[in-house]
């Protein structure tokens, strides 16, 4: 069996490294591809490394642009690809442009799409994000779910259950495998308590007045607590736009590698993030989490986890983060399947429900 993985931002190398590990003990050949879309080359090989991650077969260098162009320049490269490595099956991941639009490529060459984390939904057609998980989902051919959630939105938009797998959350198998390896990085002034920041989404901080809301508010959380955060590039030149600049009570950094990130969670009093994966993160560490979105398409770990919405009211924001100073906050849980297992569970179904090109020429002849 030849399995061609698909990533292209650093989110999907979280899943794909435990896919790959399961992989390996039932004999899969397997090609990875990095489309590109997101790069840093120091950034990169940082995350290549800490996760074990064999470096790239193909890497198409896609590089940046708009949502048009970038999908349009996945398919055209991934085409050629695909054609030249005739996989049994294609495994995507998450839900950037990447991953809708090699499953479009396999779509229309009629070569197997795995989904791999299937199913979710924040109901915000505003999201590209949540364009591509639809797309993806209705034209794969296996969707591997991560929570029951996930289940239920596939079944509610007619997809036949016997294309559903829940297998539970990948990127958790990632973060138990590597948490005991996890270490502090080296930030000068960093107290024995703060909080840890992170803002990524153009919603946040691509709109002038939504990030100085957001700003404001993190200047009076500061005043309680240090508040600790790496900061993206676009990030950093939008804050600096609008004229904020690091303190000893808001120190921003660089990017961190995977381990340090892991750590930096793990000893947070609270996290305030507008990313979904630090979501599932928090509530497998059970650190406090309040996400700054009007929603989440994680809603397992609100319901099951430690994760609050608190979406734009900073006086909410404001009142959870001192229940988290003071240990008032909810209690949270680890959803069921999120065990550190779900590759393993992905890899045993593909292998036993999945036909190789050779098995497939015997069952027509």
């Amino acid at each position: 069996m030849h399995v061609l993985q698909v990533v292209g931002a650093r989110p999907n190398f979280m899943k794909v490294a435990p896919v790959m590990a399961a992989f390996e003990p039932h004999g899969v050949r397997q090609t990875l591809v990095h489309t590109g879309q997101h790069y840093d080359q120091k950034m990169s090989d940082i995350f290549f490394k800490q996760l074990d991650i064999p470096l790239p077969d193909v890497s198409l260098g896609i590089g940046s642009g708009s949502h048009a162009v970038q999908t349009a320049r996945v398919m055209e490269r991934f085409e050629e690809v695909v054609l030249e490595k005739s996989p049994d099956l294609v495994c995507v991941y998450g839900d950037i442009n990447s991953t809708a639009a090699a499953a479009l490529v396999c779509a229309k060459l009629r070569i197997p799409v795995a989904h791999v984390e299937a199913g979710l939904r924040s109901f915000d057609r505003e999201m590209p994000e949540e364009t591509n998980r639809v797309i993806t989902d209705h034209i794969s051919d296996w969707l591997f779910t991560p929570s029951e959630d996930g289940d239920a939105n596939l079944l509610r938009e007619g997809i036949n259950s016997s294309r559903i797998v829940r297998i539970g959350n990948v990127m958790i198998d990632t973060l138990m495998r590597l948490l005991p390896r996890a270490e502090m990085p080296t930030i000068d002034g960093l107290a024995e308590q703060y909080i840890l920041v992170t803002l990524h989404r153009p919603s946040n901080v691509d709109q002038p007045e939504q990030l100085a809301n957001i700003l404001t508010a993190l200047d009076e959380i500061s005043q309680q607590a240090q508040i600790v955060f790496p900061v993206h590039p676009r990030t950093r030149a939008r804050m600096a736009d609008a004229g904020f600049e690091s303190s000893s009570r808001i120190l921003l950094t660089e990017p961190c590698g995977y381990l340090n990130f892991l750590a930096l969670q793990k000893h947070a009093q609270a996290v305030i993030t507008d990313s979904g994966g630090i979501q599932e993160e928090t509530t497998v560490l059970n650190v406090p989490c309040l996400t700054v979105r009007e929603n989440t398409e994680r809603p397992i770990t609100v319901e099951v986890g430690t994760n609050i919405v608190v979406g734009n009211d900073f006086d909410r924001l404001q009142k959870e983060v001192n229940s988290a100073l003071t240990g008032d906050f909810k209690a949270g849980h680890i959803p069921p399947l999120w065990d550190g297992r779900a590759a393993e569970r992905l890899a045993a179904f593909v292998v036993a429900n999945v036909a190789t090109e050779s098995e497939a020429c015997q069952l027509v002849a």
